[in-house]
């Protein structure tokens, strides 16, 4: 497994969910292989609303949001978050997401500025390869 190298100041992501889905295995497995890697996690529990993901994002200075879903509403919630981080003048927060997404709804995902779509079955290796090559396209973006 491909590991955050970042160990005194360790990349801080917010892995969560939001909406009334109250399905929790998928995102506390995410959280764990995360913190396994080497991240820092913040995982704020269950059922938040967009604004308060957006906020408690920029409040912890996290480098990435990675969302779960299972309910169907990730369209209408990512269009949501997409929107708040633009507002708050916080875009430079990537966004990651994953769980039962339609093969349909990846590239509208990818379109609105979703980073990488996880669906069931993707290893934990890829996960936190494909998460940390995100890190370091956007380093290589900013010089």
């Amino acid at each position: 497994m491909t590991e955050n190298t970042e160990k005194k100041n360790p990349i801080r992501l917010l892995i969560g969910k939001v909406g009334l889905d109250g399905h929790t295995r998928g995102v506390q497995y995410v959280a764990h292989i995360f913190r396994d890697a080497g991240y820092e996690v913040i995982y704020p529990g269950l059922r938040k609303s967009p604004k308060q993901i957006v906020k408690m994002a920029i409040e912890e200075d996290v480098k990435a949001i990675g969302l779960s879903f299972l309910s169907g509403a990730h369209i209408p919630l990512i269009s949501e978050i997409m929107d708040l981080l633009k507002d708050k003048k916080a875009e430079d927060i990537l966004v990651f997401c994953g769980g039962v997404i339609p093969d349909d709804d990846i590239l509208i995902l990818k379109k609105m500025g979703v980073r990488e779509v996880f669906t069931p079955g993707t290893s934990d290796k890829i996960i936190i390869e494909k998460v940390t090559a995100l890190f370091a396209d956007s380093s290589d973006e900013e010089k």
